[in-house]
């Protein structure tokens, strides 16, 4: 009997990645299921019912969708974050989960900069702003996407820092970046920040008022990483005190009303979380899914997954 590999997505990849995921489907003789738009989470649960495998894009696979997919093997997120599947329950019904790193780095590390640029010349308002050149860019997590904001900031002639407690220096400084020692020097060192970190349960909260206050003058902070690791209390209180500090983010808080209202001029929220909304990026990470899960259906390969 053939596989089954499901895309589910409410939010639906662009025709040109559906047809390339197919492609890859086809030639290794597998059946596509296609769940477009749906509105429903049983429409989910029965889409999930017989399948081998499922690629996903921010759609959640909690425990009722494990329990409802009986013969799901394997799930991938088909982009970085992984943190709209529930790893445990993917562990305890015996399926592999799995992301896809760096198909979404470079068009997140553009954004980052769109809104950077954005930010700096104030936005577009008609006066003088500033330029990027000759500041100090502090990477605050330097993975796939870091790497590329690295990259593209010495484009820019930024002088470039980053913290990262999983690498040595000596992986980073390599890459011609300059790797500082502690969170805490990597704020105090940077007028700008550019966070790259999930949200886990040690990082969601902990971009703080502590740690914001040590920005130099004239600071901007930009996210495109995820909205749980910012204390959105504590960023309004830090933005009251410190009336020279920006904050652009692709991930609209929850107290955007406010932000927006308080802080007319310094701060700017995308309406939705836009980072990998590429041609290039959604169709590089659906193709990356379904090669992903071919080969771990061939060849048993767990090179991504990401649970236990």
């Amino acid at each position: 009997m053939s596989k089954k590999i499901l895309i589910a997505t409410d939010k639906p990849f662009a025709s040109e990645a559906v047809k390339g995921i197919k492609n890859v489907i086809d030639q290794a003789g597998y059946e596509l299921v296609l769940l477009e738009k749906y509105t429903e989470k049983q429409q989910l649960l029965d889409a999930v019912a017989n399948v081998d495998a499922a690629i996903i894009r921010s759609d959640i696979f909690d425990n009722d969708v494990f329990e409802a997919a009986k013969q799901l093997k394997i799930v991938v997120r088909a982009g970085a974050g992984f943190d709209n599947i529930d790893l445990e329950a993917a562990t305890s019904h015996g399926v592999c989960a799995m992301n896809t790193p760096g198909q979404n780095a470079n068009a997140v590390a553009e954004l980052a900069f769109g809104l950077a640029v954005y930010a700096v010349r104030n936005f577009y308002n008609g006066t003088s702003g500033t330029e990027l050149a000759g500041k100090k860019l502090g990477i605050h997590a330097y993975g796939n996407v870091g790497r590329n904001v690295a990259r593209i900031a010495k484009g820019f002639n930024m002088e470039v820092y980053a913290f990262d407690p999983f690498l040595s220096a000596e992986a980073i400084e390599k890459e011609g970046v300059k790797a500082v020692k502690t969170v805490e020097e990597l704020y105090s060192t940077c007028e700008f920040v550019s966070l790259h970190i999930p949200a886990t349960a040690e990082t969601k909260n902990s971009i703080n008022y502590e740690l914001l206050n040590k920005l130099p003058k004239k600071a901007l902070l930009i996210n495109t990483a995820r909205k749980e690791v910012i204390n959105e209390a504590e960023i309004v209180k830090l933005m009251e005190d410190r009336i020279d500090v920006k904050y652009v983010t692709d991930i609209l808080p929850s107290n955007h009303a406010e932000m927006a209202e308080k802080f007319a001029g310094r701060y700017f929220s995308t309406p939705k979380k836009m980072g990998a909304q590429t041609a290039e990026a959604n169709t590089n990470a659906g193709i990356a899914a379904a090669n992903q899960i071919v080969d771990f259906i061939k060849n048993g390969n767990e090179c991504f997954r990401v649970n236990k």
